[in-house]
């Protein structure tokens, strides 16, 4: 589990997050709020933005990428309504804050990102901190891992343009898969259980990430509404 961080001059802005911007907008898992607060979310952070670390909107983390925000990710995770024992798959590391979040609630984290020194960044952080049950792998996340599959849980942070079918095929029966869908400029939470008489979706909160690239996302180059599978 994570080490503890000494001399961190965030304890009590993280426990003010928490108060203010989760539990005040309606995050209620109190496994949720307590990951949150105990994670140091600033060490994800490169040092040009780290005084943003605990603002409520997300922040650069370098490579024309961001850390979500800290409701967001308390939201999507408040969603996998996690218990302790799942084996999840992370599309999109950034940072590696969200694999953090997931370490520490879940038995075992998979987190794909398709940029090698936002790979190389988040294996050494997460390492530092103690989480040695999150596996970073560099490549196209939206193939997911087909040779560590099922999942019992799949978690998309960047905006897809539609739920690629090979990760639908990588979640097991009974699992939950979140994913912002929607085109490049504003996406919508969907949360989809699937579910032996078929797939059960819910819509949730709007949204805005950066977009899920690879080849069951979308493709490089200007938008077209055309890309995806």
């Amino acid at each position: 589990m994570v080490v503890s961080v000494k001399d961190d001059p965030f304890v009590q802005t993280r426990k003010g997050m928490v108060e203010q911007q989760l539990k005040a907008e309606g995050i209620t898992d109190p496994l949720v709020l307590t990951a949150m607060e105990q994670i140091p979310r600033h060490l994800f952070i490169p040092e040009p933005w780290r005084y943003e670390s605990y603002d409520n909107c997300a922040v650069p983390i370098g490579e024309g990428q961001t850390i979500s925000q800290p409701f967001m990710v308390a939201v999507m995770t408040q969603a996998l309504n996690l218990r302790g024992g799942e084996k999840i798959l992370e599309i999109g590391t950034g940072s590696g804050y969200q694999a953090a979040i997931l370490g520490w609630l879940a038995k075992e984290v998979y987190t794909v990102e398709r940029i090698e020194p936002l790979v190389e960044r988040a294996r050494i952080v997460l390492h530092t901190l103690g989480f040695d049950n999150v596996h970073v792998r560099l490549g196209d996340g939206t193939l997911g891992l087909p040779e560590e599959a099922p999942f019992d849980r799949i978690l998309i942070t960047a905006g897809a343009p539609a739920i690629p079918p090979a990760l639908m095929e990588q979640l097991a029966w009974g699992g939950i898969l979140v994913a912002p869908i929607g085109d490049h400029w504003m996406q919508e939470l969907t949360i989809v259980a699937k579910e032996e008489g078929g797939l059960r979706v819910k819509r949730g909160v709007a949204c805005v990430f950066v977009p899920l690239m690879g080849q069951g996302g979308w493709r490089p180059g200007p938008p077209t509404g055309q890309e995806g599978p």
